[in-house]
């Protein structure tokens, strides 16, 4: 069998409906269970170096524009693909023979990011970013390598039919998990305030996130009770420049050939599929600050109806893309994101506007579900399963490089133009995404043998 053969292109994903019995009995099977424990694990950091951490640093007085450049620091997952052979080849010593290459690197990734955020909370942004900064990177760094682990992880665990089954798994626990890295996180900086004290309290933070660090030790039990993935057996390296080759050429060589020149259409719809949604999150939780909606509004709101809608959007996300297939939910993907932007602009019209508040984070937490079950799908089905790891991270990185560098501009923009015109240029930012998701669902599949 041929590399071609191992991997389906997005055509193949476009076949005969399968019964509805058959499409749910899927999400009760134990591999789709314990992807929601580890998207959980997976999604926790993400907002404690962007959202959350925006949100803490607005209150701690740090101004708009330096938050936005800060943002940066998420680049490290625009970069994962730089050290994904790594992950993908290098065993670490004792923990691989203990736990097997893909569980390894999973925890070790794990038991970083608990390190930094434990560090992250003993800093205290009035007084010195750089700290700050520093654990804030290593929190990125752990969550891109679990990343790249969880992706191999996930792709070698099931057949190419239930991938969409556990991306939507995927998605769920990772939005459950950024709505407590979120919501939860505020909520509990906001009991732990001591009562009488007015004004920003650093004591708050540190609580909170200690709580978040706590809290990925879900995912390090979820991996010490998971089985490994069937091992696949790699020839041993006779010298660097081999080993080059084979971690680095060869899965990049492989893609290309696959798809010829419509792998140019295919990367180019990788990099701006999700441009609406990451640009505009960066200013999102300033945004509320500067609104005047205290940390319990924000809390409640998305803990209550964002949970309900993720959930929802991650669902159905991952039902209509195993029943009419993942190119016609990757466009209704794209125009629902593109929309609830402009929501936000009109949010800003309202002032301190509760209900307006609950109504715009559900329809962005039902679209970004969609829009993501059907992303992770689709990026599932352009790997080969011989260089899953690495083909894959190159895919994620380049979904978040041009995105998280126009990102970091965000607070100046804001400062120059306002909230209003800043979530209706995000969501412009959209429209060419739709015709690149057009070109790409008439891509045809990879030559067979």
């Amino acid at each position: 069998m041929s590399a071609e053969s191992l991997t389906p292109s997005p055509k193949t994903l476009e076949k005969a409906k399968k019964p509805w019995r058959e499409v749910f009995a899927v999400y009760a099977e134990p591999p789709t269970l314990r992807m929601l424990l580890l998207g959980f694990s997976a999604g926790l950091p993400l907002l404690l170096v962007f959202g959350t951490l925006s949100f803490w640093l607005r209150e701690a007085g740090i101004n708009r524009t330096t938050i936005g450049y800060l943002s940066w620091v998420g680049l490290a997952y625009a970069f994962k693909w730089v050290w994904a052979p790594l992950v993908d080849r290098m065993p670490i010593p004792v923990l691989t023979k203990l736990l097997g290459r893909r569980r390894s690197w999973l925890l070790v990734s794990q038991i970083t990011i608990i390190c930094a955020l434990i560090g992250i909370g003993l800093t205290d942004p009035r007084l010195a970013l750089t700290p700050v900064v520093w654990c804030a990177l290593a929190i990125a760094f752990g969550s891109a390598t679990q990343d790249i682990a969880l992706d191999a992880y996930r792709i070698e665990s099931a057949d190419t039919d239930r991938q969409a089954a556990l991306a939507a798994a995927y998605q769920t626990g990772y939005r459950i998990a950024m709505i407590w890295a979120g919501a939860g996180a505020l909520w509990i900086a906001a009991r732990a305030e001591v009562t009488g004290v007015v004004g920003y309290q650093q004591g708050a933070w540190q609580t909170a996130y200690w709580v978040m660090a706590a809290s990925m030790l879900l995912g390090v039990a979820t991996v010490l009770l998971s089985p490994e993935p069937a091992a696949r057996v790699i020839a041993p390296a006779r010298n660097a420049a081999e080993w080059l080759k084979s971690a680095l050429v060869e899965p990049f060589a492989d893609f290309l050939h696959r798809y010829g020149k419509q792998a140019l259409l295919i990367l180019a719809l990788i990099a701006i599929y999700r441009i609406s949604d990451v640009v505009m999150g960066i200013m999102a939780n300033p945004f509320y600050v500067d609104m005047g909606y205290t940390k319990d509004e924000v809390a409640a709101v998305t803990k209550i109806y964002g949970v309900i809608m993720t959930l929802v959007g991650a669902f159905v996300g991952g039902v209509l893309a195993m029943r009419y297939g993942v190119m016609k939910v990757l466009m209704l993907g794209a125009v629902l994101s593109a929309a609830s932007n402009l929501l936000f602009a009109w949010l800003t019209t309202r002032g301190h506007d509760v209900m307006g508040l609950t109504f715009v984070i559900s329809a962005d937490n039902l679209s970004s579900g969609i829009a993501s079950a059907a992303f992770i799908a689709y990026l599932s089905s352009l790997t080969n399963i011989n260089y899953s790891a690495t083909q894959y991270a190159l895919f994620s990185s380049m979904m978040l490089l041009l995105p998280k560098f126009l990102a970091g501009y965000s607070g100046k923009y804001v400062d120059t133009f306002g909230y209003g015109n800043f979530f209706t240029a995000t969501a412009l930012l959209g429209l060419p995404v739709l015709v690149l998701v057009w070109l790409a669902s008439r891509v045809q599949a990879p030559q067979q043998p």
